[in-house]
C-alpha cells in the first residue's frame, strides 16, 4: 500500500506477543494482525487505538501515513 508504513511487528515482538495473542486483546482475527503487520491493510481509528494501548506505543509510531 503506496505511503503507509507499519511498524507494528516491532513493537508487538518487544511486548513478547504473538500475532494471536494480540489479534485476542484487540477482538480481531489473526490475520488482520498479519495483514497490518504487512502494511496490506489500513485499521480503523478504534483499532489504532486499541492496538497501541496494547503494545504501549504512540499510534503515530506504530503507523506512519505518507
Amino acid at each position: 500500500m503506496d505511503g503507509f508504513t507499519c511498524n507494528l511487528k516491532t513493537y508487538r515482538l518487544l511486548k513478547g506477543l504473538t500475532q494471536g495473542e494480540l489479534a485476542d486483546m484487540v477482538g480481531v482475527r489473526r490475520e488482520t494482525i498479519m495483514r497490518l503487520e504487512k502494511a496490506q491493510y489500513n485499521p480503523s481509528l478504534k483499532l489504532a487505538v486499541d492496538i497501541s494501548r496494547a503494545v504501549g506505543a504512540p499510534i503515530e509510531e506504530i503507523f506512519i501515513f505518507d
